[in-house]
């Protein structure tokens, strides 16, 4: 059974038994012999890819799994073709994202952009800041990201609102938003891209968000209006702190940048050491339970 890797999966090549690998980066290598793109049955792409790594896909005529590296699929979704399996990496970037979300609001509500600043001229400029304790918290989108976002949040002794599309014992659903959102100090935004979150934290949402709370973006920049979010800060009624865009990459003379209440990160969330092992193990999982015929791990369905 042929798979095509990113090179990052390299060390798999003796840990599975029963396929034969090529890796591959888009944009490092060269074109794949047509022979291997023939044979390919799995597809694992290059991650955080400025090239295109699924070009390829028409080349793919047996391809039968396509193993993304991320847990977002909003923008593959329309390219896999009929017939092909989908499987995410939902559970890998869950540590990663939670603790950038966590040191998105800690820096923000204590004032480290500032602090930054007066590092960088040598001034000592002390200031009263807010704490993260006592705070409100809504996490919009209580999967497994949310879930490890409250984790790490509870030692905080913090307020946690929970909200879902689906609404079930303990979490809201987004019929409620219109309740909960005046109530809150702090919004998480950690939501999968679908028609129904796109532009969802929109003028009217961000009007409804009390004087001085906050908004955190972990999730994808379409979750949220661009151009409603930098009228809102200008105004300086809210905050935010954003490692995802819409665009992005956001263009260097976007006003976003120089606001000086928005805390910018370049969509890190899953880029740390925590990364490797977890892909590598799942992965691993995955390809082993194709070969055996084993139900699949991860597998995106219609109700994404």
């Amino acid at each position: 059974m042929r798979v095509i890797a990113t090179r990052l999966l390299e060390d798999l090549q003796e840990e599975v038994s029963g396929v034969e690998f090529s890796f591959w980066d888009a944009g490092h290598d060269e074109d794949l012999p047509s022979a291997i793109l023939e044979s390919c049955e799995v597809y694992i792409p290059t991650y955080m890819s400025r090239s295109q790594p699924f070009a390829i896909l028409p080349q793919l005529p047996n391809l039968r799994l396509l193993q993304l590296l991320t847990a977002g699929v909003d923008t593959v979704l329309p390219l896999v073709p009929p017939g092909v399996a989908l499987a995410n990496a939902k559970g890998v970037h869950d540590a990663s994202t939670a603790e950038l979300a966590v040191a998105l609001m800690l820096a923000s509500l204590r004032g480290f952009p500032s602090f930054i600043r007066s590092s960088q001229t040598g001034t000592w400029h002390p200031l009263v800041t807010n704490s993260l304790a006592d705070r409100r918290i809504l996490i919009l989108g209580y999967g497994s990201v949310g879930r490890a976002i409250e984790r790490r949040l509870l030692p905080f002794e913090v307020t946690i609102d929970r909200v879902a599309r689906r609404p079930r014992e303990g979490v809201f659903g987004l019929e409620d938003l219109a309740t909960l959102v005046p109530q809150v100090d702090i919004v998480v935004a950690a939501t999968p891209l679908t028609g129904e979150t796109h532009h969802l934290i929109n003028d009217d949402f961000l009007s409804s968000m009390r004087d001085g709370s906050l908004l955190v973006n972990v999730a994808r920049g379409p979750v949220v209006d661009t151009d409603a979010l930098t009228n809102h800060l200008a105004a300086q009624r809210l905050s935010a702190a954003l490692d995802v865009t819409d665009p992005e990459p956001l263009p260097p003379n976007h006003p976003l940048w120089t606001l000086p209440n928005c805390l910018i990160t370049p969509h890190v969330g899953g880029a740390t050491s925590a990364f490797t092992p977890r892909i590598k193990a799942l992965v691993a999982d995955n390809l082993q339970r194709y070969v055996i015929g084993e139900p699949l791990r991860n597998v995106v369905t219609s109700s994404y």
